[in-house]
């Protein structure tokens, strides 16, 4: 059984594995994607969890739903989602991250130079 970690709500971390499906697309555009149910059964959580997790997607135009077939990736979906991800990122991570490096003393050049393993 997955684990879930417990700094975010369940919901969150099965919407960013359903957006890292569609940014990664194993999930195209178009393409139907897990049942409500067989989510909460794989991961052994209520379905309302994972329907929360689906309309956090479906607020950002990222997945539709259609009646009686279920939920479908949207057309432009991965674009959305990709310049939604990119926004978070910059406005919630790389702030924290930036501070961490700057603190560190880390350089441009440390940073972008390929480990030799």
């Amino acid at each position: 059984m997955p684990s879930f970690n417990e700094t975010q709500p369940i919901f969150v971390q099965i919407r960013e594995r359903i957006a890292a499906m569609i940014l990664n697309e194993s999930a195209k555009e178009g393409e139907a994607l897990p049942s409500v149910r067989s989510i909460a059964a794989d991961l052994s959580v209520n379905p309302l969890t994972v329907t929360r997790a689906y309309d956090a997607l479906v607020a950002l135009g990222v997945v539709e739903s259609r009646r009686g077939m279920g939920m479908y990736v949207a057309e432009g979906g991965r674009d959305k989602l990709l310049v939604h991800e990119r926004e978070m990122f910059l406005s919630e991570e790389w702030p924290r991250i930036r501070s961490q490096i700057k603190a560190l003393g880390l350089s441009l050049e440390t940073l972008l130079k390929e480990d030799d393993k």
